[in-house]
């Protein structure tokens, strides 16, 4: 039998089928935007992750050359949809879904910080607040559009809106759920009567069932069973939040062991039995011993992200080298970087391009470049921006450090960021762990399909997914390029607070 993992990214959505020993058969990828109308505003309308959704499951089972019945089900993961997506009875979208990258909740964020007391609502759900978090976005909504908010019926995740799509069933995980924070118990596992009540959102707008990420939340319906070509009445498992998922396909089950997610954005996280536990982090459910396990994760807006803008912006050079010649855009902007020393010649960039999620949990915060001269070429700044997301990997690892926490030696990456050992070596240089990488990187969707096998019950228990995993040879931390990049942390950590009181002064321009 064959398994399939789908992963609803915020921009673009992966398919992955492999066989019952984890092994690769095909993929698929369709890529889309996010639409940021306002300054501080991110979201999407989720009919562009239902069409890449099926695009990509058609495409992949056409290359895979499989039989539609020998597919043993279909699991997805999801960015986090923040707000998620606000539905009638019916179950139509009201409204767009805030995702994870919108930062409009500020005054809801300030309301809460001022009026809830911080032991109260941690000592509830196990998380602070932001408007990274759902249950700020929900409160805007209520606050800004009363119409949507009166006729919302669910705030529905993104892979679960597909989920009941594909199966007509409502449900959500317990991942899923737990990122929503605000108004998630995580030690009672389920939503806090009493934090629903202070923040003004009925329970009754939250999802009504939470899964375990391996239960079965429905089977395939003929509709969609008739486009993509698999069977009517394929299972289809609940899965989980994107970044838990890929911490899984790293086999990741004990503690001490942390992966590095680094996409569009990165998440760096570990597990624990809940002891370590910290408003400066995000914590939920883990997406297998759900009941146990606590995913304690750091998130920072901007990873592969500023890669992009850089090529976009200033790389036109590059992007028609690789029009004519077939290089890509971002291996001849590394080529041109290799050269530059470890600190860029003393370049200092703040990577907070779209704010900052943890540790410092600053929306206002904004991008900066300290220290250019009229001797610092362009891969100088490329290479600064790859060492700012390398610092803040280090700040969210030293945040979780300071917790009692203790990490191996090893830190697993992966994403597409992984694919530049130019950049995964500059991880390993910046934060002194040794960077470990994937033989093949499909990332979440490699997780999802483990979690369609445990479902299934084509294997047993989670340890399992550690048979299906194989690395590359180990990128090593540099002792002395680790020792010059700790001089440049002090000053990027210093740089932030010295700037922290500019930045909402500039945002009041936008």
């Amino acid at each position: 039998m064959y398994l399939i993992g789908t992963d609803i990214g915020t921009q673009g959505t992966k398919t992955v089928i492999v066989d019952e020993k984890g092994t690769f058969v095909a993929d698929s990828f369709q890529e889309y935007d996010v639409i940021t109308s306002k300054n501080s505003w991110a979201e999407q309308w989720p009919e562009v992750w239902l069409e890449a959704v099926i695009k990509t499951l058609k495409r992949s089972l056409e290359k895979s050359k499989i039989k539609a019945t020998e597919i043993a089900g279909i699991a997805l993961s999801g960015l986090y949809g923040g707000s998620g997506i606000p539905v009638d009875k019916e179950k139509k979208p009201l409204y767009p879904c805030l995702i994870w990258m919108d930062r409009r909740a500020k005054e809801e964020t300030k309301w809460i910080k001022n009026y809830v007391p911080k032991d109260k609502i941690f000592g509830i759900t196990g998380n602070y607040v932001d408007s990274y978090y759902g249950f700020t976005k929900m409160m805007w909504i209520k606050k800004h559009e009363p119409e949507v908010w009166k006729n919302t019926y669910e705030f529905v995740t993104p892979k679960d809106y597909i989920i009941y799509k594909l199966t007509g069933r409502l449900a959500t995980d317990y991942s899923s759920a737990g990122n929503i924070g605000g108004v998630f118990d995580i030690h009672k596992r389920t939503w806090s009567d009493e934090m629903c009540k202070i923040l003004g959102i009925p329970k009754e707008k939250l999802p009504k069932k939470i899964l375990k990420s391996t239960d079965v939340v429905g089977r395939l319906c003929k509709k969609y069973a008739d486009i993509t070509g698999l069977l009517e009445g394929t299972p289809i498992i609940a899965g989980g939040i994107d970044a838990a998922v890929a911490q899984l396909s790293a086999g990741v089950l004990k503690e001490g062991e942390h992966v590095a997610m680094a996409g569009t954005s990165m998440c760096w996280g570990t597990v624990h039995d809940g002891k370590y536990l910290t408003p400066s982090l995000v914590s939920f459910p883990y997406v297998v011993y759900e009941d146990k396990m606590i995913y304690t994760f750091g998130g920072s807006a901007t990873s592969g992200a500023l890669a992009r803008w850089f090529r976009d912006e200033f790389g036109d050079y590059e992007k028609e080298i690789e029009k004519k010649r077939g290089i890509s855009a971002y291996t001849i902007l590394e080529m041109e970087a290799r050269s530059i020393p470890p600190g860029s010649d003393g370049i200092i960039v703040l990577p907070y391009f779209m704010g900052e999620r943890s540790p410092i949990w600053d929306p206002e915060a904004k991008g900066t470049v300290l220290g250019l001269t009229l001797y610092h070429k362009r891969a100088h700044i490329y290479k600064a921006l790859l060492e700012s997301a390398a610092y803040s990997l280090k700040h969210n690892m030293e945040t979780a450090i300071s917790t009692g926490m203790k990490l191996n030696s090893d830190c697993l990456i992966v994403g597409g960021v992984a694919r530049s050992e130019f950049w995964v070596k500059i991880f390993a240089d910046v934060t002194g762990f040794n960077m470990k990488r994937l033989l093949k990187d499909v990332e979440a969707p490699l997780g999802d399909a483990f979690l369609v096998a445990l479902g299934t019950k084509i294997v047993d228990k989670p340890e399992k997914i550690k048979e299906w995993i194989k690395f590359r040879p180990l990128i090593k931390a540099d002792k002395k390029n680790t020792k010059i990049y700790e001089k440049y942390y002090k000053i990027y950590l210093e740089t932030y607070r010295k700037l922290k009181n500019i930045f909402p002064k500039l945002s009041a321009f936008s």
